[in-house]
């Protein structure tokens, strides 16, 4: 077995971050992207095929009840009868979609975005601040974000592939740049 390290390096508003990882880092990478592409799926597996999946009740009580604050929103969401229709077609298949993305390691920063997003909205909606303001659903969209840095849909995944598809002689995201936001 074989391992280095490999040195990374960002600047963002004038501010360096400088650090090594270890190559090993790859396989944990990778597992990451597996773990949320199976949660994801399952989740998302198990609402499409119970067929009885309401997003309404939670969107107008559950974030009233523990004191979001965004929950006027929420509440407005579910009180609109073609978002809440929206709304349960969109997290039941977005899950599954985000999921198999992950797991095939095909259009993982796509998934990986959305992934996040949804994220973002249970973590709204299931607020819960008794222990601090990190909770799982706040980690999970952390894990989201770093599936989608870290590209890890190229590591034994088909957006290594997808990237290097030539069309006009050309790799896929050579041809097409903004491909790298939705790739890798």
């Amino acid at each position: 077995m074989s391992s280095q390290e490999v040195r990374l390096r960002s600047t963002v508003a004038g501010f360096t971050a400088d650090g090594r990882l270890h190559t090993l880092s790859v396989w944990f990478i990778l597992a990451l992207r597996l773990m949320m592409g199976i949660a994801f799926f399952q989740s998302g597996i198990d609402k499409v095929l119970s067929g009885s999946f309401s997003a309404a009740g939670y969107l107008q009580n559950a974030p009233p009840s523990n004191g979001s604050p965004v929950a006027g929103l929420f509440v407005a969401m579910g009180e609109t009868p073609w978002f809440v229709d929206f709304v349960n077609i969109a997290v039941p298949w977005g899950e599954v979609l985000i999921g198999l993305g992950l797991l095939f390691g095909a259009f993982s920063r796509l998934a990986a975005f959305w992934g996040a997003f949804m994220m973002l909205m249970f973590y709204l909606g299931n607020w819960e601040i008794s222990h601090g303001y990190i909770n799982g659903d706040f980690a999970y969209m952390l894990v989201f974000l770093s599936v989608a840095a870290f590209g890890a849909g190229r590591i034994l995944g088909l957006d290594a592939y997808i990237e290097q598809y030539e069309v006009g002689g050309q790799p896929l995201i050579e041809r097409y740049p903004w491909m790298r936001y939705i790739l890798g």
